[in-house]
């Protein structure tokens, strides 16, 4: 056939998530394994009228109330359709044909992906086999050919966060070779620690946040951009005009509405990981204690072996990798005590009792 295809896009290998995941136990992708209290979500579905579905979206009045929740102002934030919207208009915006994105690695995957698509060169910064990463190194892997550096703080999978000075020294070589950073908190309920600061005052720093994570609206997909006005609104210039639906900005909305609630949840998710992560001492294992809402841990047994194990026998699903960093590590996503409790039982009785088949 004759047609023309992006080579780019073309040559983008992707892998997607499994589907059919609804009827699992779901600790694979760090979501809430349990999400919002019932109450609360009939509560907000009440509001969604066929009235309400009729009007294209009208963001303005989330981002007047996210501004002032993060102590900001409207010209400071940006909603997208989630945080991977948002990352494909960053580098759209910001990066260039054959220019260089710095990341550590391992760390969200998709960075290179959107780095494959848009023809950016993916500069990955490896981690050491202790799993720390030296700062200096990401320094040294910036450039004058670099135009996006990115950290997510804490770093999905490995678990690690930044040092302000860590920051400073990064944020300042980017800043001399004409590039931007993007600060990915995703888990940042889980650790509260944020260079929010930066990015509301600084030229070169861009903070990402998702309602995907405690916030428990992954279905809904709805992040936001937080920066200095300028670059909100080079982004604004790239965006799609309804790129977040009614539905998500109504969740969101309400979710600011009873900060009671994140604060149940911090607490609830706290809860959780802590148990789990002391029955695992008390067993013996192998653990990372990561920042965010999960933990790496280290079966007695073949991890892949062990994971399709609890999928099969179990309908527990856990996420799984093939780096050589992380190969023996099963990485899980932790909710209430409850949620824990179902887990760490199967995962003892899978782990103990596994033969290999």
């Amino acid at each position: 056939m004759n047609y023309y295809v992006d080579e780019h896009i073309k040559n983008t290998k992707r892998v997607f998530p499994g589907q059919g995941r609804y009827d699992y136990l779901r600790y694979d992708m760090n979501e809430n394994p349990e999400g919002l209290p019932k109450e609360f979500v009939d509560s907000v579905l009440q509001e969604i009228t066929p009235e309400f579905l009729s009007v294209y979206p009208e963001p303005d009045k989330f981002l007047n109330k996210y501004a002032s929740f993060i102590h900001a102002q409207y010209e400071n934030v940006l909603a997208t359709n989630g945080s991977d919207m948002a990352i494909r208009y960053l580098l759209e915006t910001f990066g260039e044909e054959g220019k260089e994105v710095v990341t550590v690695a391992p760390s969200f995957e998709m960075y290179w992906v959107n780095c494959s698509i848009l023809g950016l060169k993916h500069v990955p910064v490896a981690y050491e086999s202790d799993m720390s990463i030296k700062t200096e190194n990401i320094v040294n892997a910036i450039s004058e050919d670099t135009r996006i550096v990115v950290l997510v703080n804490p770093n999905n999978p490995v678990g690690n966060v930044y040092s302000e000075d860590d920051f400073k020294s990064i944020v300042s070589r980017a800043r001399d070779a004409g590039a931007i950073v993007i600060v990915d908190e995703a888990y940042h309920y889980f650790y509260p620690n944020t260079f929010m600061e930066y990015a509301l005052k600084g030229e070169n720093v861009v903070i990402l946040r998702t309602f995907s994570k405690l916030l428990s609206l992954a279905a809904c997909r709805i992040g936001v951009i937080i920066s200095n006005p300028r670059i909100i609104q080079y982004v604004k210039n790239a965006k799609l005009t309804f790129d977040v639906n009614s539905v998500a900005l109504l969740f969101a909305e309400k979710i600011l509405d009873h900060p009671e609630l994140i604060a149940e949840l911090i607490e609830t998710e706290k809860a959780g990981k802590s148990y789990a992560l002391k029955e695992l001492q008390k067993k013996g294992y192998e653990y990372r204690d990561c920042e965010g809402n999960y933990f790496l841990v280290k079966p007695r047994h073949p991890a892949q072996e062990v994971a399709e194990a609890l999928r099969s026998r179990k309908k527990i699903l856990v996420h799984t990798f093939s780096n050589e960093l992380l190969k023996d590590y099963l990485r899980i996503s932790t909710g209430s005590r409850k949620a824990m409790e179902v887990f760490v039982e199967a995962f003892f009785e899978t782990d103990e009792s596994h033969n290999g088949q």
